[in-house]
C-alpha cells in the first residue's frame, strides 16, 4: 500500500487514484482551501492482485453464471412429469421457465445499481444465498403454484451474476486485458442454457425431475463456499472508501469526508433509472441490446424447438433430445479457439490508431457473429426432415453457437470499455432486454414450429437477425462519433 502524507490539518482533500475513471468517487462536503492530500489504492488496487488471484476471482464468477443460467434450461424437459404428476399442460409448465427467464432480467435493474454502492463481494453472497433458498420450495413444492412462485424468486435471487459478474471483470483487468477473460466468462455464462437441458434430459429419463432441484442445490452450495473464501471485493471506489474510513479512524476526526449520500434509498432510485437511460437515450446500447435479445430468445425458444423437431422427426428419447444442444456448445469452443486471430487483429487496428485502443475494435468479432445466427438458423430448419440424418440439424446449430457467443462477448467488452463508470448499468440494461426477451420466445416456440413447419419457423428466426446485423457494422464505422455525442459514454 502505499503511504500518504500526515494528515494534520482539517478539511483535507481526499482523492481518488485517477488513472482510471471507474475509480473514481464523488466526495463532497470538501474544503479544497486546505492543504490536499491524496490518496491512493496502490497495491490494494483489484488490477494489482496476481494474475492467479484474478482468474480465480473471474472464473468463481463465470462459474456461478453459468449455474444460474443452466437452471433455466434443466428445467425443460420435465414438462410430461408435470403433467402425470398435476395435470398440467405444456404451456403453463413452460411458465415455470419464463418466469424465471423474466426475474433474471429485472434483477440486474436493482442489483447493478446496489453493487456499485454496496460492492460486488456482498451482492454477490447474498445473490447465492437467496438462490440456495429458493431452490428448496422449487424441490419440495407438491402442486404448480408453488413451482412457478419458487422459479420467479430463483431468478431474481441468481440474477446478480448476470451483470455484476461482468463488471468485476473490469474490475479486475485492464481494458488492454479484457478481451480473454471476457470471452471465458461468456463463454461459461452463454453454455448455461445449454447445458442445462443435457443434464435435465437425463435427469428427467431416469429419475424424477425433483433431482434437477438437488443438483443445483449442491452445486450452489460449493459456489458459495469457493466465492466466500476466494472472491475478494473488487469494486475500486469501495475499497478507495474503506481506505478512507480506516484512515479516519486512525488519524481521528479531523478528515471531513462525506462519502455517502443523505438518501441511500434515492441514491439507489436514481440509479435503477440509469439502465433506462442508457436505453433510451444512448442509440449504440439500445441497438447491440436488440441483437444481444433476439439472439438469447431464440436460444431459449429452441428449447421448445429442439423438443418439437428431434421428438417429432427423429423419434430421439429425453436424454438424446439434451445432447443435440451440443452443437451449440461445440460452436462455443469453436469461438473459442477463433480467439487469437480476433486478438492479433485487435492488436493491428490499435497499431495503426497509434497506439490508441478504441471501444469499436470490440466489435468486428460481434459484426461475424451477427452473420452466422441466420445461416445457422437457415441451415437448422430446412434440414430437419426424415429424409435427411440427424446429425446435419445438429451440425447447423454449430454456427449459432459461433455466432452467439461472439456477440455476447463483443458487446459486453465493449458496454464494459465505452461506458466504464456505468459498466454495471450497462450490462443491467443489456440483461433486462435479453431476459425479458427470452421470457417471452418459449411461450410461443412450440406453437410456431407446429404451425409455420420446420423449415419457415426457423426462417422467421432468421430473418429476425438478419434485421439486427447491420448494427455492428454501423457502429464500427460511426461509434466513435455517436459516443462523443453520448452522455454516458467514453469519448
Amino acid at each position: 500500500m502505499e503511504s500518504a502524507a500526515p494528515l494534520e490539518k482539517p478539511g483535507v482533500v481526499l482523492l481518488a487514484d485517477n488513472e482510471q475513471p471507474r475509480e473514481a468517487v464523488p466526495l463532497s462536503g470538501l474544503d479544497a482551501a486546505q492543504n490536499p492530500v491524496q490518496i491512493y489504492l496502490g497495491d490494494e488496487h483489484p488490477r494489482k492482485r496476481s494474475t492467479r488471484s484474478k482468474w480465480a476471482i473471474v472464473l468463481i464468477s463465470s462459474t456461478a453464471a453459468h449455474v444460474v443460467t443452466a437452471g433455466s434450461g434443466i428445467y425443460t424437459l420435465s414438462y410430461d412429469q408435470f403433467k402425470d404428476e398435476w395435470g398440467t399442460s405444456r404451456e403453463v409448465s413452460t411458465l415455470g421457465l419464463s418466469l424465471y427467464t423474466l426475474a433474471m432480467g429485472l434483477g440486474p435493474l436493482v442489483i447493478a445499481p446496489l453493487s456499485e454502492f454496496y460492492g460486488r463481494r456482498i451482492i454477490g453472497l447474498c445473490s447465492l444465498v437467496l438462490y440456495l433458498i429458493w431452490l428448496i420450495p422449487c424441490a419440495l413444492a407438491r402442486n404448480i403454484e408453488t413451482e412457478l412462485v419458487g422459479r420467479f424468486f430463483t431468478g431474481a435471487a441468481g440474477s446478480a451474476f448476470l451483470s455484476v459478474a461482468g463488471g468485476t471483470v473490469g474490475d479486475v483487468f485492464e481494458p488492454s486485458q479484457l478481451q480473454t477473460p471476457m470471452l471465458v466468462y461468456s463463454t461459461i455464462g452463454f453454455l448455461g442454457p445449454d447445458v442445462g437441458p443435457m443434464i435435465g434430459g437425463v435427469i428427467a429419463q431416469y429419475t424424477t425431475w425433483r433431482w434437477s432441484f438437488y443438483v443445483l442445490m449442491i452445486c450452489t452450495a460449493i459456489l458459495l463456499a469457493l466465492f466466500y473464501f476466494f472472491s475478494p471485493e473488487t469494486y475500486a471506489p469501495v475499497l478507495l472508501r474503506w481506505k478512507i474510513e480506516r484512515l479516519q479512524k486512525e488519524t481521528g476526526p479531523d478528515i471531513n469526508v462525506d462519502q455517502k449520500p443523505r438518501s441511500i434509498v434515492r441514491a439507489v432510485l436514481t440509479s435503477c433509472t440509469r439502465p433506462f437511460q442508457l436505453l433510451v437515450l444512448d442509440p449504440m446500447v439500445t441497438c447491440l441490446c436488440i441483437l444481444t435479445a433476439f439472439t438469447l430468445g431464440i436460444q431459449y425458444l429452441l428449447f421448445g424447438g429442439f423438443t418439437y423437431v428431434f421428438e417429432t422427426v427423429y423419434h430421439f428419447e429425453l436424454w438424446q433430445i439434451g445432447l443435440t444442444f451440443l452443437g451449440i456448445a461445440v460452436g462455443a469452443f469453436v469461438a473459442m479457439a477463433m480467439d487469437p486471430f480476433w486478438r492479433r487483429y485487435r492488436e493491428k487496428q490499435v497499431e495503426n490508431n497509434n497506439g490508441i485502443s478504441e471501444p469499436e475494435f470490440r466489435l468486428p468479432t460481434v459484426a461475424f457473429g451477427a452473420l452466422c445466427l441466420p445461416i445457422s438458423l437457415f441451415w437448422f430448419g430446412w434440414t430437419s426432415r426424415s429424409s435427411v440424418h440427424w446429425i446435419v440439424p445438429i451440425l447447423g446449430t454449430v454456427p449459432f453457437g459461433i455466432g452467439g457467443l461472439f456477440v455476447y462477448s463483443g458487446v459486453w467488452t465493449f458496454l464494459v470499455e465505452a461506458y466504464p463508470i456505468y459498466a454495471a448499468s450497462a450490462l443491467g440494461a443489456n440483461a433486462f432486454t435479453r431476459l425479458v426477451s427470452a421470457s417471452a420466445f418459449p411461450l410461443f416456440g412450440v406453437q410456431m414450429f407446429e404451425r409455420m413447419g420446420i423449415g419457415w419457423a426457423a426462417s422467421l428466426l432468421g430473418f429476425l437477425t438478419l434485421v439486427a446485423a447491420p448494427f455492428p457494422f454501423i457502429f464500427i464505422r460511426y461509434g466513435k462519433r455517436l459516443r462523443g455525442l453520448s452522455r454516458f459514454a467514453k469519448s
